[in-house]
């Protein structure tokens, strides 16, 4: 139903396209890691994934699930709900390693969270928690990155412009892209070096998405 909804509703907002590096291959039982830049940013990339034929299982904040409508379509689709800063934190990968085993692809954000900034820019991905690296770790599942870029232009900022943007996005139109990078083993002596491996390699496919977008500022920090 996720997978269904977002295919529907981002075609709406913007203008998406999809390119992926050759021999990038998004296989059952691998781990789909993003970049996270705005509340609208995993419509863009469940939708792209469902243009490839991929449907994804999302790791997301425990919060949306208290939402109405979306809880029930996260509920219904065995989608993963993250408790961040609880105790029950670490029971998503318990059930993100659970699903791959199924052979269900993982979609997680290896930042955790939306950066905290109020312009409509891209920017590179932020630090990763280890989360990512010890489920790789754990599972030995390929890590695909995918980077995207254009959701700011949708949803960002404070609760009213990004409830402004949503509203106008629909003629505004603006341009959105994502890029598969060809999947990854994160590799390093310990697991921040594994970390920075993966973090390394979403952030050169968001660099691939951000030149895409025509017009966008990109601050290209690291």
């Amino acid at each position: 139903m996720l997978s269904r909804l977002a295919g529907v509703l981002v075609p709406c907002a913007g203008r998406l396209s999809v390119s992926a590096d050759p021999g990038a291959e998004v296989v059952p039982g691998s781990i789909v890691a993003a970049n996270h830049t705005s509340l609208a940013d995993p419509a863009l990339v469940v939708a792209a994934l469902r243009g490839l034929g991929v449907r994804s299982t999302v790791m997301a904040a425990a919060g949306l699930w208290r939402v109405p409508v979306l809880g029930r379509v996260l509920e219904g689709g065995g989608h993963i709900p993250v408790h961040r800063r609880s105790r029950r934190a670490a029971d998503a990968l318990d059930l993100a390693a659970d699903a791959l085993a199924e052979g269900r692809v993982v979609l997680i954000y290896g930042e955790g969270g939306i950066p905290d900034r109020p312009d409509a820019g891209e920017a590179a991905p932020g630090a990763f928690r280890s989360g990512l690296a010890r489920l790789a770790e754990r599972t030995g599942a390929p890590v695909v990155p995918l980077g995207q870029a254009g959701a700011r232009r949708i949803t960002s900022g404070s609760v009213a412009k990004q409830l402004a943007g949503l509203a106008t996005a629909p003629l505004r139109r603006p341009r959105l892209h994502v890029h598969v990078g060809a999947a990854i083993r994160p590799a390093g002596d310990d697991l921040a070096a594994r970390t920075a491996h993966a973090h390394a390699a979403v952030t050169a496919a968001w660099r691939t998405a951000a030149t895409r977008i025509a017009g966008l500022p990109v601050t290209l920090t690291v």
